[in-house]
């Protein structure tokens, strides 16, 4: 074991010379490593929290023993190493890589996972571009399709609602801005979208609020009534209904249901 550890600091040494060497006769110095001691190095370095290190030594417990299972393990862990150290694509390349190689590996939720969780990592404000957003939630939505019964399934469930939300966040920031300018119709579109792709967010009551403005501003009064009355009927207690009745009531219309009407379909009265 004594002579295992004495090994390490060589092993470290060798890494940074490769690094460093220019020279082709630099570059083609190899130095076996016993697969364990490389191992347990890189395990020793994620433990001290030197993530980065351990990701190289990960990668090299592969480039050295390709076939062990040790490698298979390695490269697992070195998607993990890169997570850790906010290095996203790296983590990602590594766990599609696994994927590629062990699709039907122990291991592979937790790849999937690990994918999800980086692109979870890197959603931004809601102001800005929502692409990375749309890759967290369908990254999540496949650890939900694939694995539903797993452990990583129901904080990947958990995500995919806050992803969810933001995404609804994202449309109401672009229906308000139409909504600004006048531009309705545009307006209506987002609040559209809002309602029926992310009804469980917690921006669907606004939502239907604005449907209800921009629907009397284009004299379309029976979806702003619908829109009214659906709001009454499952946020009734919120300050967006009372927004809501406060313009009904200037129009001197109330809250009506209506069958012809699409919110109709995605809330049907009983």
């Amino acid at each position: 074991m004594t002579s295992n550890w004495i090994k390490i600091p060589l092993i470290v040494a060798t890494f940074f010379s490769l690094a460093a060497c220019s020279s082709s006769q630099e570059e083609d110095r190899y130095v076996a490593r016993d697969v364990e001691v490389l191992y347990n190095l890189a395990q020793d370095l994620l433990e001290r929290k030197r993530f980065t290190a351990a990701a190289i030594t990960f990668d090299e417990v592969e480039r050295q023993h390709p076939y062990s299972v040790w490698a298979r393990r390695a490269q697992l862990m070195a998607s993990y190493a890169h997570y850790m150290s906010n290095n996203y694509d790296d983590s990602i390349l590594a766990a599609q890589r696994f994927l590629q190689l062990h699709p039907g590996n122990q291991g592979a939720p937790y790849a999937y996972y690990l994918i999800a969780l980086c692109h979870y990592e890197q959603i931004s404000d809601v102001g800005r571009d929502a692409e990375e957003t749309i890759r967290a939630r369908d990254a999540l939505t496949e650890v939900i399709r694939r694995y539903p019964e797993s452990e990583y399934a129901k904080d990947a469930s958990i995500k995919l609602g806050l992803t969810n939300d933001h995404l609804a966040g994202k449309d109401m920031e672009v229906g308000r801005y139409y909504l600004q300018r006048h531009e309705y119709l545009a307006a209506a579109l987002r609040f559209r979208q809002v309602v029926e792709n992310y009804q469980t967010s917690s921006h669907v009551p606004e939502a239907l609020h604005r449907l209800v403005e921009v629907n009397l501003a284009l004299g379309i009064y029976e979806e702003a009534q619908m829109a009214a009355a659906v709001l009454g009927h499952n946020y009734g207690g919120t300050k967006w209904y009372r927004y809501s009745y406060a313009l009904m009531t200037d129009k001197e219309i109330e809250p009506e249901y209506s069958n012809k009407s699409w919110l109709s379909k995605l809330w049907p009265f009983s």
